[in-house]
């Protein structure tokens, strides 16, 4: 459920400061690489806990139903908009009386429509994440991320003998968030 790497928010200097730390180096010549590495950590990490990272806003598209249905990301912030879209694509913005919204104490977002419609599905906006930037995320994802990154600059030549370091997933671990498909 990952986004592309070039959708995520610009990563602060401070962020790649800190790869550069983990990883000792003292030159600016590879930032780039260790921009990505960054990018891919925060995409793993991401995939890794079910929950997006930074907020941002994303799109549903989900049956025109009127029973309860969940949006697909988390935690889910605010509903934006909602649409209703017709079978040959149009689309029209349904007034605050014609559907019902909920986000519950876990972040998840619920919606369905009021009444019965003609349209074949509905369109919702959303703002969902964990943080607002990147200096608002938990530490231990933080953390983990720059090591995760560190360990991708430092292996980038195929050298990977033990696989990427065991204390990422045990600082991501706490903020999994598991789902039963």
């Amino acid at each position: 459920m990952s986004f592309p790497l070039a959708d995520w928010p610009a990563l602060p200097a401070a962020l790649i400061a800190e790869v550069k730390a983990f990883v000792r180096i003292d030159h600016d010549a590879d930032d780039d690489a260790i921009d990505m590495f960054l990018r891919s950590a925060a995409g793993l990490c991401e995939d890794f806990v079910g929950q997006m990272l930074i907020v941002r806003t994303v799109t549903d598209i989900l049956p025109a139903w009127q029973a309860w249905q969940k949006l697909k990301r988390l935690p889910v912030q605010a509903i934006v908009s909602f649409e209703t879209v017709e079978a040959d694509g149009t689309a029209a913005l349904l007034g605050v009386d014609g559907y019902a919204i909920d986000i519950d104490s876990e972040g998840l977002g619920w919606v369905r429509l009021r009444e019965e419609s003609d349209a074949s599905r509905i369109r919702v906006k959303y703002s969902c994440g964990l943080a607002a930037d990147w200096d608002g995320l938990p530490a231990g994802l933080r953390q983990g991320i720059v090591r995760l990154a560190g360990y991708l600059y430092a292996n980038r030549d195929g050298v990977d003998v033990a696989g990427p370091p065991r204390a990422v997933t045990a600082l991501w671990r706490p903020f999994r968030r598991m789902r039963v498909a």
